[in-house]
């Protein structure tokens, strides 16, 4: 029996089976321009939004849980530059996203050399403007399913 999906990036589900993550961080930035004053402090300008990207970190045991097969599957997503879905297990919407880097550290090897211990930075990079977008676009991909 399958885990349950903890979030699928486009059609590859993070899960026990696959890549199950033990840290997800998230960073949203925002760009705000300064103007110098004389005598005085600064002045900012917002100019919306800046870079958002989610790293997804972890370990993999692959006697127990995903390991080459489940990297090499998303190195081939990313080796198309394309940008995916991003939604969690509990159904919220991040937005499209495309792979950016995958690091990985060997450790713990059989006698073969196959590891016993894959360790995994995945960070993938937010490619659309608004959830809106998202939202838009994912509606248009259903209904083109649908018809």
């Amino acid at each position: 029996m399958l885990g349950l999906p903890m979030m699928a990036l486009g059609l590859f589900v993070f899960m026990m089976e696959t890549i199950p993550y033990q840290q997800l961080q998230q960073r949203i930035g925002w760009r705000l321009a300064s103007n110098s004053r004389v005598g005085k402090r600064p002045t900012y300008q917002f100019l919306g939004p800046d870079e958002e990207c989610i790293t997804l970190s972890g370990v993999l045991m692959p006697e127990l849980t995903g390991g080459d097969t489940a990297l090499a599957l998303l190195k081939l997503m990313a080796d198309q530059g394309k940008a995916w879905p991003l939604i969690e297990g509990t159904g919220m919407i991040y937005g499209f996203y495309a792979v950016e880097s995958i690091d990985t550290a060997r450790g713990d090897f059989f006698s073969d050399g196959k590891a016993r211990r894959i360790d995994f930075t995945i960070t993938l990079k937010r490619v659309d403007d608004t959830l809106l977008d998202t939202l838009g676009a994912v509606t248009r991909g259903m209904m083109e399913l649908i018809l």
